[in-house]
């Protein structure tokens, strides 16, 4: 790997543990002022609305500019999303400012992996970036989650500084105080990462003609054979993963009676069981095989169904690593196959926001009707049952349509799968 690579990797390390800790801080803070359920399990799709809103936008942002600045600025929003949250903003306000700077920051992060790599090191790259994000979700959870605990909340709520009151008085603005050094030092990296030397599209004086070639570039990509099926799969998956982050709590609150701060390392144990299966995948898989992981997709579905029948810690920890496991599997040869299509048909930043535009759609969809029904009454166990039936029946459906395209379109297919053979072994 070029040097730069790991320049990129620590800075999108230090900014998704500032990311995954902020969200169970905002929890904290949401239950701490007796907000209802509703509102906490409205944080996720909150999280996703720019990412949907302004996608036909910042994929050419990243595309017209160095994407080491790209993130630098969007690194910077999110600075002033915490701000916000810690001197009275609301929360679900606060954290959608949070979700506009992460996707500004994904095309960037996601884009110049294409730029700086050869096809060949595609998947062993997205296992490595995939593999330290979830090692990011684990310790950002965990650290959130100890941050607004009993243990290290009074230590960070007794620290003084001499003629300055800051009116930070609870263990969730004390934790999001300290989260905005997170982010000043993934910033600092962002500072660090080198230019790539390839060259800038300008982005166009009316910034509306960008609609029309966003909605090309989506059509693009769901009409390319290979395109719409690694598309529907990572966008299936993680639109179900992030709406999990926040049922794992519930559920954890329901079955076992656990606490935030409880609660968070089991969503840290999901995380483990991707990392691992995310390493995994960059050892074992090529490009070209990357379909051959769909049925995994079912499996997980069924996992996350016989979550309903266990009530014990030491059952639910190994259990939720093998969910996760499947998951990492899964969506690091998927993710590789989509860019390396996405990046030939139409540029690394403009591929990366179609398919951030549809993954967050998902979890935009899937989590305001979560949040929905639970304003309505539905229980953690009933939306784990849902969130089940949904992934292992569309990954079923998804597993049909490649077996149709092969059969119907057998020749574009092999095509196809050949470019992705000839980058892996030339590029």
């Amino acid at each position: 790997m070029k040097r730069g690579f790991f320049t990129i990797m620590s800075a999108q390390f230090f900014s998704s543990l500032a990311d995954n800790a902020l969200f169970v801080g905002a929890v904290q803070l949401l239950r701490s002022s007796h907000a209802p359920e509703w509102q906490q399990a409205a944080l996720v799709p909150m999280f996703a609305l720019f990412y949907v809103i302004l996608a036909p936008f910042v994929g050419a942002f990243a595309d017209a500019y160095p994407k080491g600045r790209v993130m630098l600025v969007s690194n910077t929003i999110k600075i002033v999303g915490c701000l916000m949250m810690l001197f009275g903003s609301h929360p679900l306000m606060s954290y959608a400012i949070v979700g506009l700077g992460a996707a500004a920051y994904s095309p960037a992060k996601y884009g110049i992996l294409t730029e700086l790599l050869p096809a060949s090191q595609l998947v062993k790259a997205n296992g490595w970036i995939e593999g330290l994000t979830i090692a990011s979700i684990i310790l950002g959870v965990l650290l959130g989650g100890q941050m607004v605990g009993p243990n290290i909340a009074p230590y960070l709520l007794s620290l003084d500084f001499p003629l300055l009151d800051t009116g930070i008085d609870t263990a969730p603005e004390a934790a999001i105080s300290v989260l905005i050094g997170v982010y000043l030092l993934a910033a600092w990296f962002n500072t660090r990462i080198p230019d790539t030397g390839v060259a800038m599209r300008p982005l166009p004086r009316n910034l509306i003609v960008l609609l029309p070639d966003f909605w090309n570039c989506n059509l693009r990509l769901w009409k390319d054979k290979l395109g719409q099926i690694s598309l529907s799969t990572t966008t299936l998956f993680w639109g179900v993963s992030g709406n999990l982050r926040y049922i794992v709590l519930a559920w954890a609150s329901a079955a076992l009676g656990y606490t935030v701060t409880q609660a968070s390392a089991l969503v840290g144990v999901v995380a483990i069981g991707t990392a691992v299966g995310a390493v995994a995948a960059s050892l074992r898989m090529r490009l070209e095989h990357a379909t051959l992981v769909m049925p995994l997709g079912i499996g997980m579905g069924i996992l996350v169904l016989l979550l309903n029948f266990i009530d014990n810690v030491w059952v639910a920890a190994p259990f939720l690593i093998l969910l996760g496991g499947l998951g990492g599997f899964l969506v690091v040869p998927m993710n590789a196959l989509l860019q390396h299509r996405g990046h030939n048909l139409m540029g690394a930043g403009r591929s990366i926001a179609v398919q951030n535009f549809n993954e967050q759609a998902c979890i935009l969809l899937l989590g305001g009707l979560y949040s929905l029904s639970t304003g309505m009454g539905l229980s953690a166990f009933g939306a784990i049952s849902v969130f089940g039936i949904l992934v292992a029946g569309f990954m079923w459906l998804i597993k049909r349509w490649h077996s149709y395209n092969c059969r119907e379109h057998g020749a574009e297919v092999e095509h196809l799968l050949d470019i992705a053979r000839n980058d892996n072994l030339h590029g």
